[in-house]
């Protein structure tokens, strides 16, 4: 049996860690893309593939996210069309989004994925911002010193489409501003360049202005800035610069065609001046130099565009709008594909098999059948997991659209006309993930494992001890509690002695009293074995925790009874809304719980009371419902910062959405139709007199 798993915002920081991955795959596409219209257009004029790079550039300002809501509200003004095919939805969300917006820690196993939920987004977060910082301060630096050039230059006599202003400063001849553009002249500049030289540098630099270098090239400085850490947001920086100057030389050169003096112009300037420190300052040196004086002496002029590059080009521009559009479409189609009137009733009752892709390939198998009285029964397998079938709690089909709740999460997907499919999407916790199953054949199914033979029961007169039992301090890092006890394997990670007295004397939180500050903050691993013969009942591994209590931790204690305030489990006055379980009353119960989120099967009113006491709320729960017998059941709601504090607490978002569930008390009566009433009560409660630490192994 596993005990309920908690996690922090594991999930949640996988979802936008999972946006954040597709993001820069989509962008990286288009950064190849472009690298592959570039070399279409290598022999085209400059400007072409600029604005080609500069594309490429702001495509990391522009999510292709933002295209597919576009695609959805277009979707919402135009007439129903057919529904997609589920593969064509598929093969366009592969191209979209081939990172699913799940968990990304989840690939490291759910411990540690908590644990790192924990820290990693921070560390990451102050990383990005120390390198954000440092390219800005160095763009800064840079800044102010072009600026205290400016400030000092005098005002020039010389013909330009722009003020001319003389400078101290050994700096290039450059445009600064965005704006207001001014053209500096490093002094002396009139010496050293002949008339026709400096004409030509000039007409460079006016075209600068013309073109707007300078606010096109600040905008991808902000990509730099956000994206610092991405190689291919450099290398597009490299490319902007080499493009804009060589598209800036065949302007010169088409208006003079004299190349040699532009040529020596240039040298000129290279010799006796620096280049600016700023890539958004346009001057007259960027680039690789010698290729740009090779490509000036040539003397052949780049050609225009023709039809098929035109074509190209728009092809392309087609396919980036196009194809995240379309996805939104579709995805649009299928929301309403799901919510629109009911198909003729399809016969359910098969075998079931499709494939969740969370960054690994998860294979899930459901076998529906129909009992005597019309309603659907469910077992969920997974191909690729520890053996054996988990009861699904509740299995409903209203017209098309199928739904399975189990404990730990919730499928809700629509069959297709045919009755040979379903398309849907997986929920756990807050992380939908689309999964669609097919019905299978003889020929197609898949093969399920079968769970070795079960033990038969331990006698339940023995009264078993602990024949083998490692003990040792958790790990720093370890996240927990986690335990596990199956067939004869007693095992716990991470967790604290006081947990293990309210394993071991079936209490809540609440029910411990003068407990040493040791007893709940320091966390343990423990690893045991039992003698004798059988697989030893609950009650037996609760007997044989309490005698390791005794004997490796000194524990002695005594119970006394105490008012404290408790909640009490009733019915509402609506009456229970409890599925009664199907399964062997023998069977130990399944809980699964997280964040707002529990279910269970072949559990008890009293299994309900004690998880609930023990992990959600800050006091005992007692049940006063009067039901017997075991039910499965599914409860969702928003909690807050009062819950959980058994297992480190819980941290609510600064923002809830407008569909987010109610809180746990209104749930638990809308849901279960069940009611937490809070009073004072008589409970026992285990007062501590004697305990130390673990005696070595």
């Amino acid at each position: 049996m596993t005990l309920p798993a908690f996690w922090s915002e594991a999930h949640w920081n996988g979802v936008w860690t999972a946006a954040l991955v597709n993001h820069l795959w989509q962008s990286t596409m288009v950064v190849a893309m472009a690298w592959l219209l570039s070399l279409a257009l290598r022999r085209n004029q400059a400007g072409a593939r600029y604005w080609v790079w500069m594309l490429a550039s702001v495509k990391f300002l522009v999510p292709f996210a933002l295209l597919m809501d576009a695609g959805q509200w277009l979707r919402s003004l135009l007439a129903a069309p057919p529904v997609a095919q589920p593969t064509v939805a598929a093969v366009m969300e592969q191209i979209a989004q081939p990172f699913p917006q799940s968990a990304i820690f989840d690939t490291v196993g759910p411990s540690v994925a908590a644990h790192r939920a924990e820290w990693l987004p921070a560390l990451l977060m102050a990383v990005w911002a120390c390198g954000a910082a440092t390219v800005l301060f160095r763009w800064m630096h840079g800044w102010l010193r072009i600026r205290a050039a400016m400030r000092a230059a005098s005002p020039i006599d010389l013909a330009a489409d722009v003020k001319v202003l003389s400078t101290l400063a050994l700096l290039e001849p450059g445009v600064f501003g965005i704006f207001r553009p001014v053209l500096l002249l490093p002094q002396g500049i009139l010496r050293r360049l002949t008339a026709a030289q400096l004409r030509a540098i000039v007409a460079h630099e006016m075209c600068h202005v013309r073109r707007r270098d300078n606010l096109t090239f600040a905008l991808h400085m902000l990509v730099e800035a956000i994206f610092w850490f991405h190689p291919a947001v450099w290398w597009i920086g490299a490319r902007l610069v080499e493009e804009r100057e060589r598209a800036c030389d065949e302007a010169v050169l088409q208006a003079s065609r004299d190349a040699e003096t532009y040529a020596e112009g240039i040298l000129n300037v290279c010799k006796f001046y620096v280049e600016s420190p700023l890539a958004c300052v346009s001057g007259i040196s960027g680039s690789d130099l010698k290729k740009r004086l090779v490509h000036i002496m040539s003397g052949q002029f780049e050609r225009k565009l023709d039809l098929s590059r035109k074509l190209l080009l728009g092809v392309a521009a087609v396919i980036v709008v196009a194809l995240p559009l379309t996805f939104g479409l579709v995805r649009a189609t299928q929301a309403r594909a799901q919510s629109a009137p009911a198909s003729p009733a399809t016969n359910i009752a098969a075998t079931w098999q499709g494939t969740l892709h969370t960054g690994r390939e998860v294979r899930f198998v459901v076998k529906i059948s129909k009992a005597g009285d019309g309603t659907l029964r469910a077992t969920f397998y997974n191909i690729d997991g520890p053996p054996g079938g988990i009861p699904v709690i509740s299995t409903t089909l209203n017209g098309s659209v199928l739904k399975l709740e189990l404990p730990f999460g919730t499928y809700e997907g629509t069959v297709s006309a045919d009755g040979n499919s379903v398309t849907g999407t997986w929920r756990q916790g807050a992380n939908p993930l689309p999964l669609n199953f097919a019905r299978a054949t003889p020929e197609t199914e898949w093969t399920i494992p079968q769970p070795p033979p079960r033990l038969p029961p331990m006698d339940a007169d023995t009264n078993p001890t602990f024949v083998v039992a490692a003990i040792k301090v958790s790990r720093p890092d370890e996240h927990g509690p986690r335990w596990w006890f199956q067939d004869r394997r007693f095992s716990v990670i991470h967790t604290s002695v006081s947990n293990l007295i309210k394993f071991a004397y079936g209490l809540q939180q609440g029910q411990l009293a003068r407990v040493p500050d040791w007893v709940a903050s320091e966390n343990y691993d423990i690893s045991a074995e039992p003698d004798g013969e059988g697989e030893p009942s609950f009650k037996q591994w609760q007997s044989m925790v309490k005698k390791l209590m005794a004997d490796r931790f000194q524990l002695k204690c005594h119970y006394e009874k105490r008012e404290l305030p408790v909640y009490a489990l009733t019915v509402a006055k609506t009456g229970p809304k409890l599925t009664r379980s199907r399964n062997d009353p023998s069977m130990l119960p399944g809980l699964g719980f997280g964040p707002g989120s529990f279910g269970a099967t072949n559990a008890t009113m009293a299994d309900f009371a004690e998880a609930m006491g023990q992990a959600v709320l800050d006091r005992p729960v007692v049940d006063q419902t009067g039901l017997t017998g075991r039910f499965d059941m599914r409860l969702t709601w928003t909690p807050d910062e009062s819950q959980f504090s058994a297992v480190g607490g819980y941290r609510p978002p600064a923002a809830q959405s407008a569909d987010a569930p109610p809180d746990l008390f209104t749930a638990i009566q809308e849901e279960l139709g069940l009611k937490l009433v809070g009073i004072k009560a008589a409970v026992d409660v285990l007062v501590i007199d004697h305990v130390e630490k673990p005696s070595p192994n």
